[in-house]
């Protein structure tokens, strides 16, 4: 699946995962503070004339203006990664609630309803002597064992263990 993934990227998308880990990079940082030094430098030299200045605003302003389309890009790919790997969390999940799927799709007023609701119950739990009363990690195990004896009656679940023994 990796390869073909790879190999379905279109040359735009390429070039934005090359160019984001490049410029992210202290390598880029340092040509970028390289250049500023080198461009200082020089302003005796140039008397600080306007196209000496002219060459700093004009190429800081193009790297600007590309930068925002390659940060928007990478921003979108994660956003939608994140919200992706969330979906599954919350899809595979017995007790978390399959509305909250695609909630990013929900307009502001019905986001400030659902924190106000989160903003409650954050406080019920601020209200327990223990934080642990309800978060331990006995109480995390205890769900998962529940949560696998329930899986392990379906049968995807079943199929699914008979392929991997197969395989194997």
């Amino acid at each position: 699946m990796a390869a073909n993934a790879k190999k379905n990227k279109n040359l735009f998308e390429r070039f934005a995962n090359w160019a984001t880990i490049a410029t992210g990079s202290s390598a880029a940082f340092l040509i970028a503070i390289s250049i500023i030094i080198v461009w200082g430098v020089t302003g005796p030299i140039f008397k600080y004339s306007d196209t000496w200045q002219l060459i700093i605003n004009t190429g800081t302003t193009i790297v600007t203006f590309l930068m925002v389309f390659l940060i928007q890009k990478s921003q979108n790919k994660d956003s939608k990664a994140i919200h992706l790997k969330l979906n599954e969390l919350l899809a595979s999940h017995q007790g978390a609630s399959n509305r909250m799927v695609d909630i990013e799709d929900l307009n502001e007023k019905e986001l400030d309803q659902l924190h106000k609701f989160y903003v409650q119950l954050s406080e019920l739990a601020e209200l327990e002597d223990d934080i642990t009363c309800t978060h331990s990690i006995d109480a995390a195990e205890a769900n998962h064992i529940s949560k696998l004896d329930h899986l392990k009656t379906k049968p995807h679940y079943i199929n699914a263990r008979n392929s991997h023994s197969k395989k194997s």
